[in-house]
């Protein structure tokens, strides 16, 4: 299983591609990594896309148990390959082995999570209920009114039920080879949804890709399902990506990863025909509050915790803490002197590329140059090709534009001082959406504070650093707008499955 073949998944098949060329680099040292993968195209997209369309039907009338089995079945393969899967992602994103570790068993749990929501739901989780309360049911527009008693009798049983959508393209992200990656909770929630997979694989870890895309493909085998309920395919965003969002017989798209590239998406989904639904995720700087009462009593230990979550992963996360609001005083001086000194002691990291490398070096570039923002401190240089060095900046509110807004992909975060309450509750007003927003204090300031951060964010902390997303029921990991394209869903916890059905009334439809 761990000799790796260059070569695509399409259903049952290993299909090797004929356009460009590519090869996973290990970050830390430069090193070109064996074997090299070459780019599908369009009739390898027609034949995935084919293949799924062929298989909907069959997968999405498979019962809850049999669905469940087959997440499980896809998560005991991963837990024992969990060795050979780990140290190829290490040598193609350089993140550390105890991280990788912990992401499989994270993608495996939610697989394993998935499967158990099916058995709990079962097949008969439809909703029942008469036409209308107090006797009265409306026709539509233009439509007669029916009369009915208050008990809705001599009227039609209604139930909705949701249907899964059909064949679902996935775009796994770079940052999380695992967990959001070919078999991540985007693969995970269509799959439990009765929605046959295609996955477009990552540039960044295309080995990891491979290990992971046989594995699933070798679970729907094992399973007895239709070949067409997964595949995985090479190949760069804006010509095969794009065609895969285009294909007719996709019904929705799930993604992780830039601005740019979500929108890209979006926009073609939008643009065919028939649009289809983009959920993706797309850009946070997950603002943090520190009020007065907790700077006074905890400056240094806030500071501390902060910095961890900042440089953890060399801040390659959705989640990282990009922002910082808090009003000035010896307190606030107190916390930026503690976690200055504990950028400056971080040795730093390889990141995941050298080109998210040089992204973010960028982005550090832009803040040193802005007429008002001081750079307060700068951590170690690292000894990785493809390094992060952790950067603190602050700002003055008065002088924080939109453009101090832009997320800065890596360790970097922006404390900015305001004068009073009022000031960081208009500045918060201000903000873009974003995935998380966490209050550190209490009092009548955070009770204020409380219901803008209902409007800004998917998920609120009270305490506690953002870094970090726990696989459960009431998970949200989701925000408005530029957070995600819809913030009506999550791609992490149980309600995932629901972004791939649609709900459908069934009028006397005997049961």
């Amino acid at each position: 299983m761990a000799q790796l073949t260059g070569q695509m998944v399409i259903g049952f098949e290993r299909v090797a591609g004929t356009g460009e060329a590519i090869a996973a680099v290990d970050p830390r040292t430069g090193e070109r990594l064996d074997p090299e993968y070459r780019y599908g195209g369009d009739a390898e997209v027609a034949r995935a896309c084919a293949l799924a369309e062929e298989a909907f039907d069959a997968y999405r009338a498979t019962s809850a148990e049999r669905r469940a089995a087959f997440l499980e079945a896809i998560a005991g393969r991963l837990d024992g390959l969990t060795d050979v899967l780990v140290r190829r992602a290490m040598s193609e994103t350089g993140l550390p082995e105890a991280r990788l570790t912990g992401e499989v068993a994270r993608t495996t749990g939610q697989l394993r999570l998935f499967a158990s929501d099916l058995r709990a739901a079962g097949d008969g989780s439809a909703r029942y209920g008469p036409s209308a309360p107090d006797g009265l049911a409306g026709g539509g527009a233009g439509g007669p009114a029916v009369s009915v008693d208050a008990a809705g009798e001599g009227v039609p049983e209604i139930r909705q039920g949701r249907v899964p959508l059909g064949p679902v393209a996935v775009f796994g992200a770079g940052n999380f080879p695992f967990a959001f990656s070919v078999a991540g909770g985007d693969t995970a929630s269509a799959l439990a949804a009765g929605c046959p997979v295609v996955v477009k694989a990552h540039d960044a870890h295309p080995g990891t890709c491979e290990l992971v895309g046989r594995a699933v493909s070798e679970a729907v085998q094992e399973a007895g399902l239709p070949e067409g309920v997964f595949s995985m395919l090479y190949g760069d965003g804006p010509t095969l990506g794009i065609a895969l969002v285009s294909d007719p017989r996709v019904q929705a798209v799930g993604f992780t990863g830039s601005r740019t590239a979500g929108l890209a998406i979006a926009k073609a989904a939008a643009d065919r025909p028939r649009p289809i639904p983009v959920y993706a995720e797309m850009s946070s700087v997950n603002p943090v509050f520190l009020l007065p009462d907790a700077l006074a009593e905890h400056a240094a230990e806030l500071a501390e915790a902060y910095v961890g979550s900042v440089t953890l992963g060399a801040g390659q996360f959705c989640t990282n803490p990009g922002l910082v609001f808090a009003e000035k005083g010896e307190a606030l001086d107190a916390f930026l002197d503690a976690a200055a000194k504990a950028v400056e002691a971080d040795p730093g990291a390889p990141m995941l590329t050298p080109g998210i490398a040089r992204a973010y070096a960028e982005g550090v570039g832009r803040l040193e140059r802005h007429p008002d923002v001081t750079i307060l401190a700068r951590g170690r240089e690292p000894d990785a090709v493809a390094g992060c060095r952790a950067a603190l900046a602050v700002v003055d509110a008065e002088n924080f534009g939109p453009e101090l807004q832009q997320e800065i992909f890596g360790a970097c975060s922006l404390v900015v001082r305001c004068d009073d309450l009022d000031q960081v509750v208009g500045l918060a007003r201000g903000l873009e959406g974003q995935l998380t927003a966490t209050i550190h204090g209490g009092g009548a300031a955070a009770a204020r504070l409380l219901p803008v951060l209902e409007r800004l964010a998917g998920r609120i902390l009270w305490g506690g650093w953002p870094t970090g997303v726990r696989v459960g029921h009431a998970m949200v990991h989701g925000g408005p707008y530029p957070a995600t394209s819809d913030a009506r869903t999550t791609s992490v916890g149980s309600l995932a499955i629901e972004r791939f059905q649609r709900p459908v009334a069934y009028q006397g439809v005997p049961r």
